[in-house]
């Protein structure tokens, strides 16, 4: 009797562990596990204002920075000045690992089909996550 309650007892611990672990994902980063963050890319118009002024203030040049804000951390990454326009950013990968949390980003060139504005632009990307105590890591 005590074996098949001992039984549900773990059977039910069993099923609350996978239900706490759903959504996440672990992978392999080289010999250590990585699970995937979930991220929000932001808009300009919703980039909290006072880091709208820091972004202005820096686009000229590379931005790899980070800025917390009622509960979430953005994420800031900029390719600084480019000769043309027509310029995007992928984010690649968002995740945590044990040395930090990695932001993994690329700049993608203009489409080739595409009029290209012969004017500087300014790439960058602002990602949205829940706060984070993990060192932040621009790969």
């Amino acid at each position: 009797m005590k074996l098949k309650k001992g039984l549900q007892i773990f059977g039910i611990w069993c099923l609350s562990l996978m239900i706490l672990l759903t959504g996440c994902e672990m992978k392999q980063v080289g010999n250590m596990a990585k699970t995937e963050v979930e991220f929000t890319v932001v808009e300009p118009d919703e980039v909290p204002s006072e880091l709208a002024v820091i972004i202005e203030e820096n686009k000229q040049g590379e931005i790899k920075l980070t800025y917390e804000d009622q509960g979430y951390m953005y994420l800031v990454r900029g390719y600084g000045q480019q000769k043309t326009g027509g310029y995007s950013i992928a984010v690649n990968e968002v995740f945590l690992a044990e040395d930090g949390l990695h932001v993994d980003t690329s700049l993608i060139g203009p489409p080739r089909d595409q009029e290209i504005r012969d004017e500087a632009s300014y790439p960058y990307l602002v990602i949205k996550i829940e706060a984070q105590e993990a060192e932040v890591l621009f790969d």
